[in-house]
């Protein structure tokens, strides 16, 4: 018998199920004998050819440990092999439970389809489900990392649906089935803003499922490639199945690491000072910055601020702000400085700057 493509052998098959029980199969179950035909064609040595590709709806999930560069220079590089593949194991065995495939190891991110390779009535639910039991077992892990003397690991997720290309990809020497297009990329934007512990969907997720999580409120985010802010919900919890998510961070913004100049003047009696002060931020929020400075600044401190964020060409020459903590290191003082006044120009400038940074940045 000469080889078949795909398509001729689903047609061949739907004839024999016609045959032999006179009802052809329905389009769900026509869509799975059709993901199972797909599936093999790796094992059979085929060289991936146009009819090979196909459009379907899939839900993504692509999880990240977060600062786990940092961790691994700090440990023996058997220990830290030792933490990432018990790690990846019991993550991976909450993929498989939930009906998931496991479509690639990125280092110490996982990406994970729902509906490819094979298409599931629930595989929107099934992805939460999989990413909230991800982020619970998360605490048996550190739990575990503590007895050992062993760092603690914090994870971010991002979730997203939409159309993309399921394709089996390569040559007769070497191939593999993944899935591609722009919703595998937004996917992976959205998780660089997820924080530690948490788990952020897009809008076209939480519209399949909305009546099955408990979400925050929307979050409008700027992604790169995106002309309009994307709207992002964070997952508080599944009521039906009694899980909730075990917050790992009081933050409410991401923070990228930075070396920006600034100048800053003291505010007394809420008179700005003429005195201007050269400094350098180390790491910037929305609400905040973390200053390298050369004076010590009581905590409570008023100072006005000017810097600019070239990414966006924009001077921030309106904020007004606080000190929040204040520490000696390294023969400069470190100060924690919170925003408390600034234009609205300067706060979506400020929000733009420091997402722009997220996706080009490790650490959130």
């Amino acid at each position: 018998m000469k080889n078949l493509s795909h398509k001729d052998a689903l047609k061949q098959i739907q004839e024999i199920v016609l045959r032999e029980t006179g009802v052809p199969l329905r389009c769900e179950a026509l869509n799975q004998v059709q993901d199972v035909l797909f599936s093999t064609i790796s094992y059979a040595g085929s060289v991936p050819s146009n009819e090979n590709f196909l459009s379907r709806e899939v839900t993504i999930l692509l999880s990240d440990l977060r600062g786990f560069s940092a961790i691994s220079e700090a440990y023996p590089a058997v220990v830290m092999l030792d933490l990432l593949n018990r790690y990846l194991a019991k993550m991976s065995e909450i993929v498989v439970r939930n009906q998931g495939t496991i479509d690639k190891f990125m280092g110490d991110s996982i990406m994970a389809l729902f509906g490819a390779p094979y298409l599931l009535h629930d595989d929107v639910k099934h992805a939460l489900t999989c990413a909230v039991e991800m982020q619970i077992a998360m605490e048996e892990i550190n739990e575990y990392h503590k007895k050992l003397g062993m760092p603690e690991l914090f994870m971010g997720v991002g979730i997203n649906t939409g159309a993309v290309t399921a394709a089996l990809l390569g040559s007769a020497l070497h191939s593999e089935y993944t899935v591609i297009g722009d919703e595998v990329n937004i996917t992976s934007r959205i998780e660089a803003f997820s924080l530690r512990g948490q788990v952020l969907i897009s809008q076209c997720t939480f519209d399949r499922c909305g009546d099955f999580v408990t979400t925050g409120k929307p979050m409008d985010v700027f992604v790169k490639g995106k002309s309009k802010p994307v709207a992002l919900y964070e997952v508080l919890s599944i009521p039906s199945l009694g899980l909730e998510l075990p917050r790992k961070e009081i933050r409410k913004s991401p923070r990228v690491e930075v070396r920006i100049p600034f100048t800053y003047q003291l505010v007394v009696n809420k008179i700005v000072m003429p005195q201007v002060y050269q400094s350098v931020i180390r790491d910037i929020s929305y609400h905040g910055i973390l200053a390298e400075m050369e004076q010590q600044l009581a905590p409570h401190s008023e100072i006005k601020l000017v810097f600019d964020m070239l990414l966006v060409g924009y001077r921030a020459s309106d904020i007004y702000a606080k000190i929040v903590m204040t520490r000696e290191k390294e023969g400069c003082f470190l100060s924690g400085i919170e925003f408390t006044s600034f234009g609205v120009q300067s706060e979506v400038n400020i929000k733009y700057f420091v997402q722009m940074l997220v996706q080009s940045s490790d650490i959130k």
